[in-house]
């Protein structure tokens, strides 16, 4: 089985650490394929890159020229699935939803830690749209931007730690870590707090597993149905950039270290 980590963001570095977590947990036999988009913003705090980020998501995954059985989006409260869903002919799970699930199914109710307070909003409309806010005790912000994450793990754990146990003292039994970039964190905070501490990204890839082992897809009949045919000026924007880019270096507007797959 061959499942794809579509890292939202253009910085490779969080790509890596995504790969390494969904590496760890995958079963025997699976092989995880981790990359991000050709162009679009660093890091994702906020509707504006979001939106630019599932353009850019769309489009890479429109030129991919190998084959996978399953998709796991990373990005933590961000649109963009449901493009995905009428796209491809195979499971789409993004990591919102992943958390959320799996925490239910480890205590009565669950809370998310996330980056920026102005990422709440967005998380919990993402989690009322999916039918999973009910049993949400809470969604709280660390102050952390996205990039912070990865400059001190332990200062990032630290306020992780202080942070979820106020979304505790709230009534959530389970903690989801509300962002990609938290990913392979989930041990040491869970440590620290004494409840289950669920990764997004860990748990999309077991469900990916699990979606695509049953011989299972996305419906599409009605909801996700595949897009119909229709001329889309300028699209796919990521042919262009790599016939551009082709003998040259990249253009200062993209990313430089995009990692490829």
């Amino acid at each position: 089985m061959r499942i794809l980590v579509m890292n939202p963001n253009t910085t490779a570095s969080m790509t890596a650490s995504i790969r390494a977590t969904a590496t760890a947990v995958a079963s025997p036999g699976t092989e995880i394929i981790a990359t991000e988009p050709l162009w679009g913003p660093e890091s994702i705090e906020g509707h504006f890159e979001g939106y630019l980020s599932a353009a850019a998501v769309l489009d890479r995954l429109t030129t991919l020229d190998f084959s996978f059985d399953a998709l796991v989006m990373a990005g933590f409260g961000e649109p963009g699935r449901e493009g995905a869903q009428e796209l491809l002919d195979v499971p789409v799970l993004d990591i919102t939803e992943s958390a959320a699930q799996m925490a239910m199914m480890l205590g009565h109710s669950y809370g998310v830690v996330t980056t920026l307070d102005r990422a709440v909003p967005q998380i919990r409309d993402r989690l009322l749209t999916a039918g999973l806010l009910q049993r949400c005790a809470g969604v709280r912000g660390t102050g952390l931007g996205v990039l912070e994450l990865e400059e001190d793990a332990e200062r990032t754990t630290r306020i992780i730690v202080e942070t979820a146990r106020e979304v505790v003292r709230d009534g959530a039994e389970v903690i989801c870590l509300g962002c990609g970039g938290m990913a392979g964190l989930q041990e040491r905070v869970s440590a620290e707090l004494g409840v289950p501490v669920v990764d997004g990204v860990a748990a999309a890839v077991k469900f990916a597993e699990a979606v695509a082992g049953l011989g299972l897809a996305t419906s599409a009949v009605r909801s996700f149905a595949p897009p119909r045919p229709k001329r889309i000026g300028s699209w796919p924007l990521s042919t262009q950039l790599s016939l551009s880019t082709a003998s040259s270096p990249r253009n200062v507007d993209f990313s430089s270290q995009t990692s490829g797959i």
